[in-house]
């Protein structure tokens, strides 16, 4: 029966018997194959490959989820090592060791366990970049409609072709993030580099002469408001000054390049070697072309925004250059080139004419009376009726091609801007003359979270000194829950600090009262920032948190009240919303020991941490789930419940030691009672050679992969013998400079000997010979002459220095009037010594 299960063969029954049973069975179901299908199978010549000739069955295929059984282990012959001979023993017998003058400690090490370094985030070690569900789901849908039809055909598996993938992309793992993070601070430095040299051409004094031919002595007037007025008749009259301003700056300033924009990563380096910059894109300037453009106002639109802040500035009015940076994304999801949307095809004007819908000619629009009076017979003029009006069917003839201006097309949000001072109000405000024609409106400059071609996530000002200021919080409207997490602060643990030095170069030294007035106004633009709204953005929110979110080393404090409710969509469940402040980290016994604190016995773990299952593979190549040991896991506690660790003290100069013959000193606080900590080099041979009690301080480990190595450096003595121990490692560091001293005058006057032996050796050679006589000798006899003389004179000073050792002598003069040492550099007088 179709429906029936077979029972498990038993251990008795032989392979044999299971083999029959089983071809039997599959001959019966055979013949009960009804004859239509019989009939299709001969039609599509499948043959059976299961005869009565052949009653062996094919190999069975192996069901989903399935372990392949093991292959035969081979039995080979293991050879055994050798025993070693008497003789080799007899050698190991011989070795003996010396004893060293300074005892060295144990090397000490230690095995990093995954849940120790509890800091660490699961989520952090592999990222994943956008994948494409389409066909997935195209198929599902597929799949949960019933066909209305079946049709068997079995020739169509062969001519089929291949299935086409989802496209998938690679992980992004650790070292690639790392990557990505260094090019993306790189590129960052190279930005604002680059703005602030465009600053500084804002401030020539060509360039302002050159524009402030647009200015009129009204703008003037208008620009800069006295200080009669009122404080709303300031800020009204910078603002009048500004709008007629723009509109002449517009009307005379002509876009013709594409200015900056997003940069995108390259999927492959193919992408990179057929890349091409566009033609339209900005021409790389110098000081002199910015001058020129400042001639023709002719460039890109960034350009136009750099005049103009070159032309408020001479007018008088403070006027800071602002640029959306556009680094490289380090996140996995960002846009790359492969992604680019294609390009759109504008139609001219003739060919939208001739796509037109054509009409008959008899055709009436309803509605409309012939007989009705023109609009020139309305107003009353006599001769309206005879009047002819020209024909506006035929279209007008199109510019020459070279006349027609170059249309630039590009994002919709400017990338740079300028922000005028408001003395009024002591606030900058934003303006932006050629994109948003816009001034007073910071909200309005943000591009959209799908635009392509500009992304805001740095936002910088430099004013005329060259001081600059991150304003991004003035611009973004959800700062902390999106904006932030595109920044360096977000993925590197000193990203916040790497980002105040990368601005600390062009800052002006001191804080002035504005910049305190605008770090209070951004700090309460941020603090004003509503409540995310979905639950993605909650992650890694400075402000608020779910629980979800917490890692596995965070807690939440026992009071901690929730701040609202969100739902993962319309029919998730509501969660609860907690501050960030409420947040506790956590961390086991050991990591709280390395940071100088010690938790009581009698205290209870707020969390226990499930033990990681890591992955091996079996014998069948399959991974396999092994549980690294412990039931309950490892128990963590917050700082609230430890207390500064007190190592024992210092008794009668005795230095307390672990097991490893050292003292743990990973924090100042850990330095015992009675003791001092000497960090040198020279602290443990100091202390030996006065014969005091010391310990090697340790000072952490080293790790390479799972394995940490003990870093010791300096060392813990009592603090009665500190003074002593510091003045031996003074006398250490002379006795060893005084040594390298030496080593290095034996050096140089080796150098000497082997200089005058050379001389010695060419005035031997010449002497008596012309002086013309030289030149006529080739090198390579000159040579072997040399070589000749040298070997003599080193046989001679053998000669002599034997003749110095056994006290047959004092030495002998050299010939020719020059003396030569000994070895040791012991010189007799002459003319080449002082």
């Amino acid at each position: 029966m179709a429906g029936r299960k077979r029972a498990a063969p038993s251990s008795a029954r032989s392979a044999a018997s299971t083999r029959t049973t089983r071809s039997t069975r599959a001959s019966g179901n055979r013949d009960a194959v009804p004859d239509v299908y019989q009939q299709m199978l001969s039609d599509a010549e499948v043959r059976p490959n299961v005869t009565a000739e052949s009653p062996e069955r094919p190999a069975k295929r192996r069901k989903p989820g399935e372990r392949p059984k093991p292959p035969p282990k081979p039995s080979a012959h293991v050879p055994e090592h050798p025993k070693p001979s008497e003789s080799e023993e007899e050698e190991d017998e011989d070795i003996e060791f010396e004893d060293v003058g300074l005892p060295l400690p144990t090397i000490q090490t230690i095995m990093r366990d995954s849940d120790e370094e509890a800091d660490d985030d699961d989520d952090d070690e592999l990222e994943f970049e956008n994948i494409d569900f389409s066909l997935a789901e195209a198929n599902a849908s597929q799949i949960n409609n019933e066909p209305k039809e079946i049709q068997l055909d079995l020739t169509a598996r062969a001519n089929a072709a291949p299935r086409r993938t989802a496209d998938r992309r690679k992980p992004i793992n650790k070292i690639e993030k790392d990557r990505r993070v260094e090019i993306h601070k790189t590129h960052l430095l190279c930005l604002l580099s680059h703005v602030a040299r465009r600053n500084r051409w804002c401030n020539d004094a060509q360039v302002q002469r050159t524009m402030k031919r647009l200015l009129t002595n009204k703008m003037i007037t208008y620009l800069n408001p006295g200080s009669n007025l009122s404080q709303f008749g300031q800020t009204n009259s910078l603002k009048e000054g500004l709008k007629q301003l723009e509109a002449k700056f517009k009307s005379e300033y002509t876009i013709t390049e594409r200015g900056l924009r997003r940069a995108l990563w390259a999927d492959s380096e193919e992408q990179l070697k057929d890349y091409q910059l566009p033609d339209d894109t900005e021409t790389v300037m110098e000081k002199s072309d910015f001058c020129e453009v400042a001639k023709s106002l002719k460039g890109s639109r960034d350009v136009g925004a750099q005049l103009y802040c070159a032309l408020l500035r001479s007018a008088g009015v403070e006027a800071r250059l602002v640029c959306s940076l556009q680094p490289l994304s380090f996140a996995p999801g960002g846009p790359s080139m492969s992604q680019a949307p294609k390009p759109k095809k504008y139609l001219s004007v003739e060919e939208r004419l001739a796509r037109q819908p054509k009409y008959d000619s008899n055709f009436e629009t309803p509605g409309i009376d012939k007989n009705a009076p023109s609009a020139l017979r309305r107003l009353g003029h006599p001769s309206a009726a005879a009047w002819q009006f020209p024909s506006m069917a035929t279209p007008r003839a199109p510019r020459p091609e070279q006349d027609a201006p170059k249309k630039i097309r590009e994002c919709q949000f400017p990338i740079y801007w300028v922000e005028v001072l408001d003395v009024a109000h002591q606030k900058w405000q934003p303006v932006d003359p050629l994109v948003t024609h816009s001034f007073w409106k910071p909200k309005i400059l943000e591009p959209p979270a799908n635009e392509r071609d500009n992304c805001m996530t740095y936002v910088v000002g430099f004013e005329a000194d060259g001081s600059v200021t991150d304003v991004t919080r003035r611009y973004a409207k959800a700062y902390n829950s999106k904006t932030r997490k595109m920044r360096i602060e977000s993925v590197a643990a000193n990203g916040e600090r790497w980002w105040r030095k990368a601005l600390k170069a062009y800052s002006r030294g001191y804080t002035t009262d504005l910049d305190q007035i605008e770090s209070n106004e951004l700090a309460a633009a941020e603090a004003r920032e509503p409540m995310p709204r979905n639950v993605a953005d909650f992650k890694d929110h400075p402000v608020y948190a779910l629980e979800r979110h917490l890692r596995r080393n965070e807690v939440l404090v026992p009071e901690a009240q929730a701040a609202g409710t969100v739902g993962a969509g319309s029919k998730g469940p509501l969660e609860r919303i907690y501050r960030r402040t409420d947040v506790r980290l956590a961390r086991t016994r050991e990591k709280w020991y390395r940071m100088g604190r010690e938790v009581p016995g009698d205290e209870v773990p707020v969390k226990w941490l499930p033990k990681r299952v890591r992955k091996q593979m079996d014998a069948f190549g399959d991974e396999e789930d092994e549980d690294d040991g412990g039931e309950a896991g490892t128990p963590i506690f917050t700082m609230e419940q430890t207390k500064l660790y007190e190592p024992p003290p210092v008794v009668n100069g005795v230095i307390p030691k672990n097991r490893f013959r050292n003292l743990d000193v990973y924090v100042p606080s850990m330095v015992p009672k009675g003791g001092a900590y000497v960090a040198d080099d020279l602290a443990s041979h100091a202390a030996y050679v006065l014969g005091i009690d010391y310990a090697p301080a340790l000072t952490g480990f080293q790790f390479r992969g799972k394995k940490g190595t003990a870093v010791l450096y300096g060392a813990v003595v009592a603090s009665e013998h500190e003074e002593a121990v510091r003045a031996v490692i003074g006398g250490l560091r002379d006795v060893a400079a005084d040594m390298e001293r030496e080593r290095r005058s034996r050096e140089v006057l080796k150098m000497w000997k082997r200089f005058l032996m050379n001389l010695r050796v060419r005035q031997r050679i010449w002497a008596g010979v012309e002086e013309g006589a030289e030149d006529e000798v080739g090198p390579d006899e000159v040579e072997k002459m040399a070589d000749e003389e040298a070997r003599k004179a080193e046989e001679l000073a053998e000669a002599e220095a034997e003749a110095e050792a056994e006290g047959e002598g004092e030495g002998s003069e050299a010939e020719g009037g020059f003396i030569v040492g000994d070895d040791d550099g012991d010189y007799g007088g002459g003319g080449f010594f002082g």
